[in-house]
């Protein structure tokens, strides 16, 4: 009988416990058109026109402490007429967190991922990732792709961020997950000269490192006889030396069992492939499985003996096919500069120059341990009994230690270096005309480069003997080598040079950029006489866009072959795999990275490799265009009770002219996104939201690149894989439905929850099929699996979001100044995936969770601050959740699973003076540790990986 292990891919539906949610769309549409039937009149929605708003009626919020910081953000939230969460700088330069991604995961509804190189990356809204980015309230994106990198972003030039969870016509339509708007600070937003000069040093624990991190900020504005003027400059450089550590049990594959050995001519835990002299039957099992192959005792595989007509059923064990540790080092430096030129000739007219530039400089090494366990034979020869060469999980065929003789393993080391330079130009307008009609005129430019370089080498040999526990300990692997009796070598000590050859040479490069100039003119025109509606919003906006990629073509691979201790230029020893905290060697010899880069010429003559031409893959031009029409409303009740509503549409078209290397194509969409949004003051506290909307993704650039990129087997599996794009994919439509209960207890004070629903129609999903391409290191007729994208899934998301922010009043004086902000988020998410053949023919569909979306989450600060002092303890906590699919070349089941993540983290703050300020900050208290698995926690462990702590002191002087 199989032990109840945990499982996680197919949970139960949040619908189950929640059945409203099924009637929200319902209840959205039946609100919105009772009461959009009844005569109303407008409300201002702060965040509409922003570019507008802030100038000419000085929406604006500097404040200094984490109390006013709250206090503006639950405004903004209340004055909106859409669905708003904000972050407010708690000072001049001073952001709640290190980064935008870290202090967007507080954030209800909001997930974060991609916690790698030091850093988060990734931002989901309400468990989707495809979040619009805006400077200012313009589009930005970096190189090539449809969204800013917003860790690129410094903290310090900041002063709030604005997430919409719903969309009006007003606002750009593209991101189906939201908008994320981003606001720097202006000269105009301060009465007189303001100064700000921070400098902050951060010890990195795993690196053992010390990096600075400068900004400062310098505006002033002047008052003359021809109108007021204003000058801004902010700047930042920060520094970041880090390490990533993990340890990974590799992918499951079938052994044949000493029974099924026996039966068959096999040799006892041999590796099962998809092919066999011995048996009829081809392929001899089926990889890719969504489930994985059973892992029950005793499961078998029917097989068919050469020469019989009678299939026999053979048991085998589930086992890894590796286990592999990695090292990496890199340092990471990132500039910024925002300056801003304002004039205001009168009180009608405001115009404003902005030029924001971010730059990013990485390079890291990276130091890969990979030890092959796969392999079978010479057991006599080592010594070792096959009937002991492996420990099973208890119920389960599948091995949780195993012994390998003569496994092969090799030392990968290289070295990546990377560079961004983004920049922005923007002219802005504002004008007055009349009474009643406002207008905003915005011309922007913006140009985005990317560079990279990958150079890489190997050594390798096979071992005496592999011990190798796939769970030593929390999902962590465990291994050691044997010394061969026969030999004076020391195979357990990898610092020996001698046991090394020098094996494979990899050179790869890439480039990509994008430019766009766009334009935009908006208007409000007020109708203070009517009685039904208040206003009318209009707008269009024009588009230029232009993207392109490139890279080294394939090139085969070389393999050198000569001893590593012949070139001692070229060893370096690594020391701390997994940090000590696994049963694993601790250090080992490497080719360095770094000498290979800086030798770069002088290793391709090594190898024999001609340094490779960069190649074009595509350019696209973009060139798009929208318009929008909506209207704000509102109606009395008596007393403090009011209906507000919106209601617009935006049309949107995009023409796509797409160059590649094999083809030429050009591509038009265009739709129309209506959005409707009722408001329902019960009282000067309780407020009843209601909102409907259509928002859109199209597709990224590099998924419409039909080239296929063949990429050679580097593991041994015995075939490689490719990927291309598709240029007639189609954009992502989602239908959005949202239903918000609000209670405004004090200025410091709200209480909030919200149920939203998704319906998403034409998600990308990649289809996978084998192929046959000529091989520049295996030669003509060699398999690949290609994956390419298609809009071949629908998927649907619900779930409810809960927030508070409370600062209790009438405490003892002690307590005055405590207060929490907490928000609990549950999402439950459904798609279609096709299921294909070897031929990429669908012959069925699974149901799976969304990538990357925990079923819950959750986020609690404590916020404590006197006059001089203040301090934030911030926890975060996500369930774990579906990160990917394994590639479908293995027996374990196709998803790969993180586990739960948490992060702690403290900040602490003193005025020593009205000017000057100390700070502290640490993250990562706990010191912890992730995980992922293939969908069973307890026996298909896979990767593990180390956050590193930080520890940041530092000094802000204003004047």
């Amino acid at each position: 009988m199989t032990p109840n292990y945990k499982k996680v891919g197919n949970r139960s539906s949040v619908h189950n416990g929640l059945p409203f949610l099924r009637l929200l769309p319902g209840v959205c549409i039946g609100v919105l058109m009772t009461a959009l039937a009844s005569p109303l009149t407008a409300q201002t929605d702060l965040d509409e026109n922003a570019e507008t708003d802030e100038v000419l009626i000085m929406d604006t919020f500097v404040v200094e402490s984490i109390r006013g910081s709250q206090t503006a953000a639950i405004d903004i939230k209340k004055q909106s007429l859409q669905m708003v969460d904000a972050i407010v700088a708690e000072n001049i330069g001073k952001f709640p967190d290190n980064n935008v991604v870290e202090a967007l995961q507080r954030v209800a509804g909001i997930q974060v991922t991609g916690r790698n190189r030091g850093e988060v990356s990734t931002v989901h809204i309400r468990g989707l990732d495809d979040v619009t980015t805006t400077l200012n309230g313009r589009n930005i994106f970096t190189t090539s792709g449809r969204s800013v990198s917003l860790q690129d972003i410094p903290a310090s030039l900041l002063n709030r961020v604005d997430i919409y969870k719903t969309r009006s016509a007003s606002l750009i339509g593209s991101g189906i997950a939201g908008v994320i708007d981003v606001k720097t600070n202006r000269p105009f937003f301060f009465d007189e000269e303001r100064n700000m000069v921070a400098l902050r040093g951060t010890y990195t624990e795993l690196s053992d490192s010390f990096d600075p991190n400068v900004s400062a900020m310098f505006s002033d504005v002047w008052k003359t006889e021809y109108g007021k003027f204003g000058a801004l400059i902010n700047v930042s450089y920060a520094e970041t030396n880090w390490k990533d550590i993990s340890a990974t049990a590799g992918a499951m594959v079938p052994f044949i069992t000493e029974e099924g050995a026996s039966e068959f001519g096999f040799i006892p835990l041999e590796r099962i492939f998809e092919s066999s002299a011995l048996v009829e039957e081809s392929p001899l099992w089926q990889p890719g499985l969504e489930a994985g192959l059973p892992f029950a005792e005793g499961s078998t595989l029917t097989w068919t003996p050469v020469g019989s007509d009678t299939p026999v059923e053979v048991p085998y064990y589930l086992s890894r096919d590796a286990v592999f540790t990695s090292n990496m080092d890199g340092h990471r430096e990132r500039s910024a500069v925002n300056a801003v030129l304002q004039y205001a000739p009168n009180d009608r007219s405001v115009y404003t120059f902005e030029a924001f530039y971010t730059g990013y400089r990485e390079d890291w090494c990276n130091n890969l341990m990979f030890t092959f366990a796969d392999w079978w034979d010479g057991w006599d020869a080592v010594g070792v009994d096959v009937n002991d060469a492996v420990e099973l999980y208890p119920g389960t065929n599948i091995v949780a230690s195993r012994v390998t003789p003569y496994a092969y393993g090799f030392m990968s080391a290289d070295k990546t270096v990377q560079k961004t330079d983004s920049y922005v130009y923007a002219l802005n307008g504002e004008w007055l005309i009349g009474d009643n009609l406002k207008l905003t005129g915005d011309i922007s430019y913006q140009d985005s480069e990317f560079e990279n370089t990958f150079i890489a080498a190997r050594t390798d040999r096979s071992c005496y003997v592999l011990d190798v526990d796939f769970n030593d300990g929390s999902g962590v692997p465990g291994f050691s080598f044997r010394d061969n009796p026969d030999t004076t070598a020391d195979e357990s000590d990898l610092t020996d040079p001698s046991l090394w050859t020098i094996a494979q040479f990899y050179d790869n490069a890439g480039y990509s950029k994008g430019s766009a100039m766009t334009g935009t003119l908006d208007g409000v025109y007020e109708t203070p006489d009517w009685k039904l509606i208040e206003n009318f919003k209009f707008g269009i906006r024009y588009d230029d866009r232009d993207a392109e990629e490139g890279a080294y073509p394939a090139q085969a691979e070389a393999y050198l072959g000569q001893p590593l201790a012949n070139y001692p230029e070229l060893q370096t020893i690594v020391t701390g795999f997994y940090d000590g905290r696994a049963d694993m060697p601790d250090a080992a010899v490497f080719i360095s990275g770094d000498y290979l880069n800086e030798h770069a010429d002088e290793m391709r003559d090594l190898w024999g490799i001609t340094k490779p031409e960069m190649k074009r893959n595509f350019t696209i031009t973009e060139k798009s265009f929208a318009a929008y029409l909506q209207s704000d409303m509102r109606y009395d009740l008596g007393g403090a009770s009011s209906l507000s509503g919106q209601i617009g549409a935006r049309y949107a078209r995009n023409d796509r002219d797409l160059d590649f290397i094999t083809d030429n194509d050009s591509k038009t969409d265009d739709t129309i996104l209506p959005s409707a949004m009722l408001l329902y003051d019960i009282n000067e506290q309780f407020r009843i939201r209601a909102s409907y909307g259509e928002t859109i993704r199209y597709p990224s650039f590099t998924s419409l690149n039909p080239t296929i990129t063949y990429s050679d087997d580097v593991t041994g599996i015995g075939y490689g894989t490719a990927s291309g794009g598709n240029p007639d994919l189609k954009p992502t439509e989602s239908k959005n439905y949202d239903l918000s209960f609000e209670y405004y207890a004090a200025q410091t004070t709200m209480f909030y929850a919200t149920a939203f629903k998704r319906e998403v129609e034409g998600l990308v999903v990649d289809f996978r099929k084998r192929v046959y391409s000529t091989s520049p290191t295996y030669g003509e007729n060699y398999p690949y699996i290609l994956s390419a994208p298609d809009n071949a899934s629908d998927g649907e998301l619900t779930g409810w979001e809960f927030g508070a922010v409370w600062f209790p009043e009438n405490v003892p004086d002690w307590l005055h100044g405590f207060g929490i902000q907490a928000s609990y988020t549950i999402l439950d998410s459904e798609q279609e995936i096709p299921v294909t053949n070897d031929a990429g023919e669908v012959i069925g569909t699974t149901k799976t969770p969304f990538f990357n979306v925990s079923d819950s989450s959750y986020s609690v600060v404590l916020a404590y601050e006197k006059s001089r002092f203040s301090a934030r303890l911030s926890y975060v906590w996500r369930e774990d959740f579906l990160a990917s699919y394994e590639a479908a070349q293995f027996a374990n089941p196709l998803g790969v699973y993180n586990d739960e993540q948490v992060s702690l983290d403290l900040q602490i703050s003193y005025n020593l003076t009205d000017n000057l300020m100390l700070t502290f900050d640490a993250t990562n208290l706990t010191d912890e540790e992730y995980h992922s698995y293939y969908e069973y926690e307890d026996t298909n462990n896979f990767g593990n990986w180390i956050i590193s702590r930080t520890f940041s002191a530092g000094v802000r002087y204003s004047f």
